[in-house]
């Protein structure tokens, strides 16, 4: 029996082990710039919010986080998945989901600090009100336990509640996805039908019969449209010219029905928004939300080249390091969001002093993203260099 040469041999085992793929340099990218834009939107009382996507069209920044999040979580969970098996998979989600779980009720408390010793604004009404945070005042022994189980989710804190449970549904959906594919495209548009047709909620205060505004079982249609289509599962579409039209044209026909200024004076538009509200709603990630978002991913990935071949220079490596860290990025930008708001709503609200505050926010999220990824390779592990060697006498 002939013997296998060791370089065949080790062929052999490296086509045996499954690759992961490379990092999409698009994927960090973008989601950088989401956190740019969602710091924006929830600077209270900021003039730039009249600016970003979301207020020409009907998907906005949180389709960006959710979609590249899902592509994301297909390189790392997805490998796990491949390499290890499923416990392994649930071993992993389980400390993200860990993760996120601290850093939400971490974000919670320090903002209701915050807005509890900056007292009121200049009109009276206070800052804790004004994030509908007074019932766990009135209340925190009992909101409390409600906080640390789920059941009491304000809005302006569902966002990690939501990736929560999107998470725990990747165990499931790989293993739909290992008996047949098909299956796991079934499990996903259930979930999203239930979500429209309000059978699918969770409850957002026990004081009331609100939900959360963010529906993890609708927008989990989103994120794992990502996720499948980093795994090859679901077909990217290539380039094609009346594709480009097509998702154009609908970008363009949905601004007079999104920007809040046109539909205002055309009472025509606004009529007809509020007719298209089932379909636009944000909660459970309606189906021109989702149509919307894939419209306007498409020409931008059709814009930045073949895997991001345009994207290139200084301010596209941080945009890229801030995507890189998105959790931090995202809990930091929570927090600076509500300190910029105060010390807006304490001045004028001329140009330059909202400019400064954007400014601000911005260069807070980037040190953030720097900062930990400086933790994150933990030079402090690293050998010191040695001495030279002493002289020969």
């Amino acid at each position: 029996m002939p013997m296998t040469a060791p370089s065949d041999f080790l062929a052999t085992r490296a086509m045996a082990v499954p690759v992961r793929p490379a990092r999409d340099l698009r994927i960090d990218f973008f989601r950088g710039l989401g956190m740019f834009i969602i710091l924006i939107a929830h600077v209270p009382n900021n003039s730039w919010a009249l600016w970003i996507p979301g207020r020409f069209g009907f998907s906005d920044a949180t389709e960006i986080f959710v979609f590249q999040s899902g592509m994301a979580s297909a390189l790392a969970f997805g490998a796990t998945f491949d390499r290890h098996g499923a416990g392994m998979l649930a071993a992993r989600t389980l400390r993200r989901v860990w993760q996120i779980y601290w850093t939400h009720i971490g974000v919670f408390m320090v903002i209701l600090a915050l807005t509890v010793a900056a007292g009121a604004r200049p009109d009276g009404m206070t800052y804790a009100d004004q994030l509908n945070l007074v019932p766990f005042l009135h209340d925190p022994g009992g909101l409390a336990k409600a906080l640390l189980t789920l059941r009491y989710v304000p809005n302006y804190f569902d966002i990690l509640p939501m990736y929560m449970v999107i998470l725990l549904l990747i165990p499931v959906m790989l293993i739909a996805e290992r008996v047949h594919v098909s299956l796991a495209l079934t499990l996903m548009a259930g979930l999203w039908l239930a979500a429209q047709a309000g059978w699918a909620t969770l409850p957002a205060e026990p004081f009331s019969d609100r939900t959360w505004f963010f529906n993890p079982f609708g927008w989990q249609l989103l994120f794992f449209t990502g996720f499948f289509l980093v795994r090859g599962r679901i077909p990217a579409p290539g380039y094609h010219r009346w594709l480009i039209a097509a998702a154009a044209i609908f970008l363009i026909a949905s601004v007079p029905f999104s920007l809040v200024r046109w539909y205002e004076t055309h009472p025509a538009f606004h009529d007809v928004a509020r007719q298209l509200a089932g379909l636009t709603d944000k909660s459970a990630f309606g189906a021109l939300r989702f149509a919307h978002f894939l419209a306007l991913a498409y020409l931008a990935v059709q814009a930045v080249g073949e895997r991001g071949a345009i994207l290139r220079g200084g301010a596209v490596r941080v945009v890229t390091v801030v995507g890189q860290q998105s959790l931090a990025v995202f809990a930091t930008g929570m927090v600076t969001a509500q300190i910029l708001g105060i010390w807006l709503s304490r001045g004028d609200d001329g140009a330059l002093r909202m400019t400064m505050a954007n400014l601000v926010g911005f260069a807070v999220l980037i040190a953030t993203a720097y900062l930990v990824r400086w933790f994150k390779a933990a030079p402090w592990t690293r050998s010191a260099p040695t001495s030279a060697a002493p002289a020969a006498r």
